[in-house]
């Protein structure tokens, strides 16, 4: 797809012959690199809309714990993953006026990039859209009763009583984009399809950038000057960013190294070694620990659907030997849990349970399960047969480029090989393995568990096991629990961790939680690692947020861009 509408006066758009022979993907280099920002890692492949409730959401609308937050469209508050904290955006405050209702007062003066006013109107039918069609952010309805406009600034959420999710409520305006009403209405009323499948590719946001090209293998925003925030936040100091495609980390991490691009979200082996390349602490382990990569498995396929199947696989995984080679010892070994051992969740690990009811790298115990409690047998080719004649071998994904994952399966296989069950790897572009998972059209598939929110680890027990607004297999399912995994307790417990009014009580509840997952093992987790990986070359922009200069987390968010300057 390439749409051929052009950028601003003077835009020409030439081929770098030298960066092509390199494998980095052609830049246009007519764009003045003093007042450009070029980044990679978050497009894999060529962009086809710019619909922020797309199945697939991509950059620079997606909004994942800060990944492009307020670009072009923008949440009402900003989330702060090294304090916790809320930061204005859209909204200027938010407060409780009784147990049930979060009042939210919208900052004077916000407005769309067509002039149009931003209301609390624009607000409500953001949140109004999830209960009238099942869209990424319907869960939010799970335990909201209302959603309201008090007055033009004003806003109120009513809780639903019975399930006050206070958390969960705040967590959702720092991450939903407002839409706005008086575009996105008449797309509204014509059923859920075409909201899912309409392109944008222009879209009218409120932040401080719009997009002004867009190919195949890049998107280009320029800065809006009539920003409505510009006297309260300043400007960002790009006048262009450009989201390049890249095909892998390799080729991605090539062009940070030689300052071809600036910022970069990709896996970079050995980051330490790379001249001019900075990361937010300058020594081990040189990110914010944030996320649990999971091997999601499809319960409905053959020998998959055995739990005790699917333990056995997860003995048999040398989980040391993918941090320390496919993470760079980014990662710990990765522990049998949903919860991360570290951090702000660290509470809630229950080190006792993990030894009790979880597994780890141990190829006996793998055999013990396949032979004394499955009575499989090898075959002749080294792999074991169930005594229905099922032959344990299956395929895992991921997509292709993505590196430190695709070693991470490579090793995954090796291991489960050994032991006697055959994993074969497969790496299809990003965008047929997204939709590979959200159809149930795989057996097991790699892909990112919630990262760190302030309702962690909750979305990552409600991503890897929730079946509720989960369609069946051949139909899409969005967001959560792609291996349309089932149990009675897990609604019930997820409901009760959003009523829970203290760490002791939501403590119990992921302990009951995390035994359900570690006992049927509807998923496997391979690794930690950042929410987002954050590094930077600062031949062309400076005061970058670092651990020595923290003007702003490590994410990319529009909080970044506002600090950066240029070096010249």
């Amino acid at each position: 797809m390439r749409n051929t509408r052009r950028a601003g006066k003077g835009l020409l758009w030439l081929v770098a012959a030298l960066i092509l022979m390199s494998g980095v993907p052609a830049l246009a280099v007519e764009l003045p690199r003093n007042e450009t920002l070029y980044v990679a890692g978050h497009l894999w492949g060529p962009p086809t809309n710019s619909n922020p409730l797309a199945p697939t959401v991509l950059w620079p609308v997606n909004n994942a714990v800060g990944a492009s937050a307020g670009y072009v469209y923008e949440p009402l508050f900003l989330w702060n993953m090294l304090d916790g904290s809320y930061e204005p955006l859209l909204g200027r405050s938010m407060e409780w006026v009784d147990d049930q209702t979060l009042r939210v007062e919208l900052q004077p003066g916000t407005r769309w990039q067509d002039g149009r006013p931003l209301t609390s109107r624009d607000v409500v039918f953001t949140f109004e859209l999830a209960r009238r069609y099942t869209l990424a952010y319907t869960s939010f309805w799970e335990y909201v009763e209302a959603v309201r406009a008090v007055d033009d600034r004003t806003v109120e959420v009513i809780l639903d009583p019975a399930k006050p999710d206070r958390l969960g409520v705040q967590a959702t305006f720092a991450v939903q984009n407002i839409l706005p009403e008086h575009i996105w209405a008449p797309i509204a009323d014509q059923g859920r399809q075409a909201l899912l499948e309409h392109e944008n590719l222009y879209p009218v946001g409120s932040g401080p950038y719009k997009i002004i090209d867009y190919t195949t293998d890049r998107v280009v925003l320029e800065r809006y000057e009539d920003y409505w925030g510009k006297s309260l936040y300043g400007m960002p100091a790009p006048r262009y960013v450009v989201g390049v495609v890249f095909q892998s980390n390799d080729a991605a991490n090539l062009a940070l190294q030689q300052g071809v691009v600036d910022w970069a979200q990709t896996f970079v082996p050995r980051v330490w070694t790379l001249r001019n390349v900075g990361t937010w602490y300058d020594k081990e382990p040189y990110y914010v620990p944030g996320a649990i990569p999971i091997v999601i498995i499809n319960v409905h396929r053959k020998g998959l659907d055995n739990p005790l199947v699917r333990k056995a696989i997860a003995y048999s995984i040398d989980y040391a030997t993918i941090a320390r080679v496919a993470m760079s010892s980014y990662s710990e070994p990765a522990r049998s849990s949903l919860i991360l051992p570290g951090g702000f969740e660290a509470e809630y690990f229950d080190e006792q349970a993990v030894e009790q009811y979880g597994w780890k790298y141990d190829p006996p115990k793998a055999v013990d399960i396949l032979e004394n409690q499955l009575g499989a047998r090898k075959g002749s080719d080294g792999i074991y047969v169930l005594p229905d004649g099922t032959r344990l071998s299956f395929t895992v994904q991921t997509p292709y480029g993505w590196t430190d994952w695709m070693t991470a399966l490579e090793i995954m296989a090796q291991s489960a090989r050994a032991v006697g069950i055959e994993l074969r790897t497969e790496f299809p572009q990003e965008p047929v393995v997204t939709s590979n998972l959200q159809y149930g059209n795989f057996d097991m598939g790699m892909r990112y568990g919630p990262e760190a929110q302030p309702i962690s680890p909750r979305n990552r027990f409600q991503h890897a096991m929730d079946i509720r607004t989960v369609p069946p297999i051949g139909q899409q399912a969005i967001w959560q629990n792609w291996g349309r995994f089932e149990h009675p307790d897990v609604a019930r417990l997820l409901d009760e961790a959003a009523a829970a009014t203290s760490p002791e009580e939501l403590k119990r509840i992921y302990g009951e939680l995390d035994r359900i997952f570690m006992e049927y093992v509807p998923a496997i987790p391979l690794m930690y690692r950042p929410s987002q990986f954050y590094q930077f070359n600062d031949t062309y922009w400076k005061n970058w947020p670092t651990a020595a200069n923290p003007v702003a987390p490590p994410d990319y968010s529009i909080r970044v861009l506002r600090a950066l300057r240029p070096v010249r």
